[in-house]
């Protein structure tokens, strides 16, 4: 009997430990190369889109984060090696899909998350994350939202504030614009939180605006844009996902549109690239780094993609290097600086220390303000180059 005992004993003692997230991992949730049993792990979360109107930019800010999760796999935790594993969940680009999306990362056992693509999503997870103690950092998510009222989410980038005021700057100042149009999605965070900050900062500065909203699923913008052509207005501001951006683009070719269009740091992908080559059209946008900014970083990325179809398949078919995955790069790493100096692999460590990470990453230096938002005052303008299919910098831009 003792020694049916003593054998009970020994097993729910292996099951203890094995329960230990940080000693052996829950099996893979979406991750690549989940850890062999025994292996200390750290596991971070990617919240992202794959699918849906945000997908493409999603996978290009994925891309960066795993691009520096193959070159970086460990932490050092202490005196103890970490393989950090990271698994993935698609938002799907759905404020309603999210809060599931976010649950099965808190489900994995991830001690903090990166992402998202997409303010709405971000807001629509926020709950999720904050009912589970665990940190967000925001990528790219621009709308202030996101981290207003609350302790758990911090983001790396810049803020629609600040981004729409220095779009308004450029509409008057580069092109004498004293009457812009504004499109918006309604129901969209992003894009009508921008539109409303360039409302703001245009109107400032002394111009008039036009404004109009479209639905979920519209494809036909060109009733929008022949407003625009009739009310005369000087610029088109389309804070939109690449999806609408495509149609947008294309349908301003054919109907003549003159005037810039500009637009935010979504419209910074190859898809408007390509939407653009050969069509007669001006394109200006916003956004955070620009190819060329961190030579290492840019030739080791594009070795990177271009060795793997999926990897140049998820980057769009080029290997043209986005904002967004060099903010998702600098996120990863940002991350790590937190468990590094939470010493621990335990959420609650982790939050509690975010706030006071400092980190210079290939996007420039990262640190927080009291709102967990990053301190930056610089944009990136650049414009498509039509004839070949690249982005031209413009200059770097900030509010004064």
């Amino acid at each position: 009997m003792k020694k049916i005992l003593a054998i009970v004993l020994a097993a729910l003692m292996v099951f203890a430990l094995a329960s230990c997230g940080a000693e052996n991992p829950t099996p893979d949730a979406g991750g690549k190369d989940a850890a062999p049993a025994g292996e200390k792990v750290v596991k971070i979360g990617v919240f992202e889109p794959a699918s849906g109107d945000n997908g493409a930019g999603g996978k290009q800010e994925t891309l960066g984060i795993q691009y520096a999760n193959e070159k970086t796999p460990t932490v050092k935790i202490g005196d103890d090696e970490y393989k950090v594993e990271v698994i993935y969940a698609d938002n799907g680009s759905s404020n309603d899909k999210a809060p599931t999306a976010a649950q099965s990362l808190i489900s994995a056992g991830c001690s903090i998350i990166l992402g998202s693509y997409g303010s709405g999503v971000s807001i629509a997870a926020s709950d999720t994350f904050k009912d589970s103690g665990v940190a967000a950092i925001g990528v790219t998510c621009t709308n202030p939202q996101v981290t207003e009222g609350n302790s758990h989410y911090f983001r790396i980038c810049f803020l629609d504030p600040f981004q729409g005021t220095v779009l308004a700057n450029l509409a008057s100042g580069e092109f004498k614009a004293s009457k812009a149009y504004i499109l918006t999605k309604l129901g969209d965070d992003y894009s009508t939180g921008l539109g409303y900050n360039f409302k703001q900062a245009f109107e400032a500065l002394g111009g008039t605006v036009v404004e109009e909203s479209f639905q979920e699923g519209n494809a036909d913008f060109t009733a929008f844009l022949n407003t625009a052509k009739s009310q005369e207005c000087d610029v088109i501001f389309a804070p939109t996902s690449t999806e609408a951006a495509q149609l947008i683009i294309e349908q301003s070719a054919t109907q003549g549109i003159a005037v810039p269009l500009l637009a935010g740091d979504t419209w910074d992908s190859n898809v408007i690239l390509n939407a653009a080559k050969g069509k007669d059209v001006k394109i200006y946008v916003t956004t955070f780094y620009q190819e060329g900014g961190n030579a290492d970083f840019d030739n080791g990325f594009k070795d990177w993609i271009n060795a793997d179809a999926t990897h140049l398949s998820n980057n769009g078919g080029d290997d043209t290097v986005a904002a967004v995955s060099a903010m998702g790069y600098d996120a990863y790493y940002v991350a790590l600086e937190a468990i590094k100096a939470a010493g621990s692999a335990d959420k609650a460590a982790i939050k509690n220390v975010l706030g006071s990470v400092t980190y210079t990453g290939v996007t420039g230096e990262i640190k927080f303000d009291e709102t967990g938002d990053a301190i930056r005052d610089t944009a990136y303008v650049k414009t498509a180059n039509t004839e070949t299919g690249a982005w031209d910098f413009v200059r770097e831009q900030g509010v004064n």
